[in-house]
């Protein structure tokens, strides 16, 4: 989400004479002024990234003129991505204050769009369209809203508008052709794709996207203009990583595993992420104390005792999406892809966002009434996916940190664990790119070290919760799709359907880093892959120990 300076500002500002950006050396004239000239500063340090700096100002602002729209909406943005919830919080109030200015609708919306709530953020772009039409940036985001929504068939027009505002958009072109990809029409999506990288719009993206569509048996031509655009010494971080990871991806289809290595490894250290896995451990601890079979007995009959939900989770690229798309091939199953509505669950009492010493504190108090409201919120935010489905499946890996809330809100939900060989499923992630929210792949070692913290939770959950969890291990599935693929579909308790089997088949969109994949029968190539990285891979195989090859 971009930090833009509505129009309401440049009126705002434009209607009194500019003030300095400094303070000044005499008084200001009136309090009107001394908040803008605050606000003006505030707005300048959010755009050199101090962000304390500016947050101090507005709050300076908000205790002199407690409803000033434009301060709200200011510390709105200021916290997005930082405490959404309470960027939700100013921004709705920015909204109520000033309810006719595009912008304000548009930034609540886009987060809305953020944590997953997509009827509220498709609700306040619509209206931000409905104040100003062509607003660009406003139909990129409810195209966005579409597709995260699985509605990407709705996303297509809207884009398509926005092409015939401004062609040469980057969020256009790259906008429309994921959700062309999306619905299966690569072809399509091709084409958009190559515009882009002819017209040197969104570049990086385009080629990271394109070379993500199929598999190569042949050097295609992008490979050699993309290492030609690696060569500009003017490439911005974000664009080598990109460019990088599209690079290793096509010669790691070529067979030409050292090449490939060398460019994954470049895109990491592009990216610059770092982990810090001591915090990570503490957590981890803190939550294996926390939710010991004690506290679970205690908290037995808490929460609903809806059978709706179904979390498959595990490390990204462990099969979850594959396993989402067989078990939403069945009629009485809805696909919802990955929500963050759990975790916002998890914020709201603050079980991911303390000390790892406080959790205790916060979530053993928490009564039968509160888990209550927690699941039927919940509940009614997947019922808005799929009214009659008996089945409502989230595939946010990341949910394997919260199976003891998951636990202690519904009981009755199924869990799916997918596990992989680890270091098969470890190099699957490092060889993505993966947002910021994944810095653990920031190197090979620290991944291998963040695989052993994850497994050793799953361990914890598997004693805790026995027989609750159903490990659907990948080789398993792809050496006996239909024995396995059968059991899943008991262990949702419903009967078997013919259509799990024909799962590429599937209608609707796909919106994660495998929608290529899953549209594709079953294959094994992916089985032991590592092996042609032996020789490079050795400390994420020493750092996953034991685990290796497990």
């Amino acid at each position: 989400m971009s930090n833009r300076l509505p129009p309401a500002w440049s009126k705002h500002i434009k209607s009194r004479p500019a003030p300095k950006v400094e303070p000044p050396k005499a008084k200001p004239s009136s309090r009107a002024q001394a908040d803008d000239a605050l606000l003006k500063q505030a707005y300048s340090f959010q755009q050199a990234k101090r962000l304390a700096e500016a947050k101090e100002l507005c709050r300076r602002v908000l205790e002199r003129t407690p409803n000033h729209p434009l301060a709200l909406y200011i510390m709105g943005t200021l916290f997005i991505g930082l405490d959404d919830e309470m960027a939700l919080r100013y921004l709705a109030r920015a909204v109520g204050e000033e309810p006719q200015n595009p912008f304000y609708h548009l930034s609540l919306g886009e987060t809305y769009l953020k944590v997953s709530e997509y009827s509220l953020a498709i609700r306040h772009i619509q209206q931000a369209l409905k104040l100003k039409p062509d607003l660009l940036e406003a139909l990129c985001a409810l195209g966005r809203a579409y597709v995260e929504f699985d509605k990407a068939d709705m996303a297509v027009p809207v884009y398509e508008k926005a092409l015939k505002i401004n062609r040469d958009h980057p969020r256009v072109r790259t906008g429309l052709a994921s959700a062309l990809t999306g619905l299966g029409r690569a072809d399509e999506a091709e084409i958009y794709l190559k515009e882009a990288i002819e017209r040197r719009i969104a570049m990086p993206a385009a080629y990271n996207e394109l070379v993500h569509m199929r598999k190569f048996t042949e050097e295609p031509a992008e490979l050699k203009f993309i290492l030609r655009e690696l060569g500009n010494p003017k490439l911005d971080p974000e664009s080598a990583m990109r460019l990088h990871h599209a690079a290793g991806k096509v010669l790691n289809d070529l067979g030409r595993y050292e090449d490939a290595m060398d460019h994954f490894q470049k895109g990491k250290q592009a990216a610059g992420y770092k982990f810090d896995l001591e915090t990570y451990r503490r957590w981890v601890d803190s939550t294996i104390e926390l939710f010991n079979a004690d506290m679970v007995a205690a908290k037995a009959g808490h929460g609903s005792p809806s059978e709706v939900p179904v979390f498959v989770l595990g490390m990204p690229r462990s099969g979850t999406t594959l396993t989402e798309q067989i078990c939403a091939s069945h009629p009485d199953v809805h696909g919802a892809g990955e929500l963050s509505k759990l975790r916002r669950a998890a914020n709201a009492i603050g079980l991911t966002k303390v000390p790892s010493r406080a959790l205790g504190q916060l979530i053993v108090p928490i009564t039968p009434d509160v888990s209550k409201r927690l699941a039927e919120e919940h509940l009614s935010y997947l019922r808005e996916r799929a009214p009659t489905a008996l089945r409502v499946v989230d595939k946010m890996p990341q949910n394997f940190e919260l199976i003891g809330l998951i636990g202690l809100l519904f009981p009755n939900a199924r869990i799916i664990h997918c596990r992989r060989d680890a270091i098969d499923n470890c190099l699957s992630c490092f060889f993505l790119n993966l947002s910021k929210g994944h810095s653990y792949i920031a190197d090979l070692q620290t991944l291998g070290l963040y695989y052993r913290e994850y497994d050793r939770l799953m361990r914890h959950w598997d004693n805790v919760f026995p027989g609750r969890i159903f490990e659907n291990r990948y080789e398993t599935l792809v050496a006996d799709q239909e024995t396995q693929s059968r059991r899943l579909i008991d262990y949702l308790g419903l009967p078997w359907d013919d259509a799990c089997l024909r799962f590429f088949d599937k209608g609707g969109s796909v919106n994660t880093a495998s929608r290529w994949q899953v549209r594709q029968p079953i294959y094994s190539s992916s089985v032991k892959r590592w092996k042609n990285y032996e020789s490079a891979i050795q400390p994420l195989i020493q750092s996953l120990g034991d685990l290796a090859g497990v």
